[in-house]
């Protein structure tokens, strides 16, 4: 690691890619500017009021929701995928006990 020329004990600065960061604030500022009333899990504007019957908390996840990442999963799909491995491993227990049996003897 290069060490900084004014500080032999810090390591040298690397610069970030401001791009990414930039983007960033482009949107935040752009969503503040537009002031829609609602940009689903992103903003949405709320009145003194609904603040004040909040206990003043300017929390976003109090107002706006979160999206839901989650992986859909089929059950009907897993069942079938379980039932299909559950089978394989029965063939696999059967030639290992039959390959057992004949080393026993």
């Amino acid at each position: 690691m290069e060490k900084n020329p004014l500080n032999n004990n810090c390591p040298k600065f690397v610069p970030v890619d401001q791009k990414p960061l930039k983007k960033i604030i482009e949107n935040i500022l752009k969503i503040y500017t537009e002031r829609k009333d609602k940009i689903d899990y992103v903003s949405r504007l709320v009145s003194n009021a609904e603040v004040a019957a909040n206990d003043y908390n300017l929390s976003v996840s109090s107002y706006v929701e979160a999206q839901d990442t989650r992986e859909v999963i089929d059950i009907k799909v897993l069942n079938a995928q379980i039932k299909e491995i559950v089978e394989k491993e029965q063939v696999l227990r059967t030639q290992i006990d039959q390959i057992v049996a004949e080393i026993e003897g």
